[in-house]
């Protein structure tokens, strides 16, 4: 059964989020802000003008926008942004310009999307071993190209 996610708007003219389709897995987020440079190098905290409430067990997740990352460079900095069920501040994203041009982020403007995702937190064991399997310790391609 799906829960209601909770919005209250935090400035004047923020939006709220929005699937675009009614395939959309993410939720656009817009800029609230008047205008914002991002030269490149530079990351900039760039608030999206809600806060919200999500049930216990939810996560929401903040991913780059596809074209803004692959068109324009502008991804968030930490790469996925987390948001736990017990945070009420503004969310906020803190995007990173990876392009050689400086970028502008206007008002309204979809700067990253959001993916609410249900989420475990089992108790964590400290043990002496763990269980054998085939793959054992290999990792990082040790799998191979097939």
């Amino acid at each position: 059964m799906l829960s209601n996610v909770k919005i209250k708007l935090m400035r004047d003219g923020a939006k709220s989020p929005v699937r675009m389709t009614d395939g959309s897995v993410g939720y656009d987020l817009f800029a609230s802000v008047e205008e914002e440079i991002i030269n490149p190098g530079e990351t900039k905290l760039i608030p999206a003008g809600f806060a919200m409430e999500l049930p216990r067990g939810m996560g929401a997740f903040i991913f780059a926008r596809s074209g803004l990352g692959i068109k324009r460079g502008i991804v968030p900095a930490n790469c996925v942004g987390v948001i736990d069920s017990d945070y009420r501040g503004e969310v906020k994203v803190g995007l990173r310009n990876y392009s050689s041009e400086p970028f502008t982020v206007a008002k309204g403007e979809r700067i990253a999307q959001m993916v609410i995702i249900p989420v475990e937190t089992p108790e964590l064991c400290v043990v002496e071993e763990l269980s054998d399997t085939l793959r054992a310790d290999g990792g990082f391609g040790s799998s191979g190209n097939k």
